[in-house]
């Protein structure tokens, strides 16, 4: 399988995406301050993922939610979840 995960910082409330196979490691590599990108906002909490069976489909989920259209999904599907943050 192949994972299209949305990490939320707890220190900026910033979201990473990013996609990975073996999402469990990968959330420990990030929280560890072992991806370069990232050390300097840790910890994350994963607020969403998708599953694939295929590699070429999860990347370019991923670049599509790096994308203007893709951000402002996000904010559509988790629109509860944002707004229970607020609270």
């Amino acid at each position: 399988m192949q994972y299209l995960y949305i990490l939320k910082s707890t220190v900026d409330d910033e979201l990473y995406v990013g996609c990975t196979n073996n999402l469990k490691k990968r959330i420990e590599l990030h929280n560890s301050k072992k991806v370069y990108s990232t050390s300097s906002r840790c910890p994350f909490e994963l607020i969403y993922y998708e599953a694939y069976l295929n590699k070429k489909d999860a990347f370019a989920r991923e670049q599509f939610y790096k994308s203007g259209w893709g951000r402002k999904h996000i904010k559509k599907i988790l629109a509860n979840y944002f707004h229970s943050q607020k609270i």
